[in-house]
């Protein structure tokens, strides 16, 4: 079990990721925009971070920016409707380890869990 957080602002997407990574054992808690990812980032213990690049409030690129900023070295992944070459390179250049297209496919949670265990 990794204890993951899902940082994303639309309500049925996490719903439907939580879901479906908690039925593969791991435990999810969820935020809805980049501030409270990066409170609960700094406050907990998450073995990894799947982060919406477009929230309200500070947005996924900016919240992991903090976030590596502030020493934190665990892996983030991106997950994005913008697959576009330089959106996934501007995630990774913001400090994320990977990214991951939205519509999430039937193989979302195996994408999850091998990018872990490249970790």
């Amino acid at each position: 079990m990794v204890h993951i957080l899902l940082a994303e602002d639309d309500e049925y997407i996490s719903r439907m990721i939580k879901l479906r990574l908690t039925l593969r054992g791991h435990k999810v808690d969820v935020v809805a925009n980049g501030q409270e990812a990066v409170d609960k980032t700094l406050a907990g213990n998450y073995a990894l971070i799947l982060m919406d690049m477009h929230m309200p409030v500070i947005d996924g690129h900016e919240a992991t920016r903090i976030l590596r900023d502030k020493g934190y070295t665990g892996l983030i992944v991106a997950v994005t409707a913008s697959v576009m070459s330089a959106d996934s390179e501007k995630a990774v250049k913001s400090g994320c380890n990977a990214y991951i297209a939205k519509p999430i496919g039937e193989d979302f949670e195996d994408k999850v869990e091998a990018l872990m265990n490249k970790a």
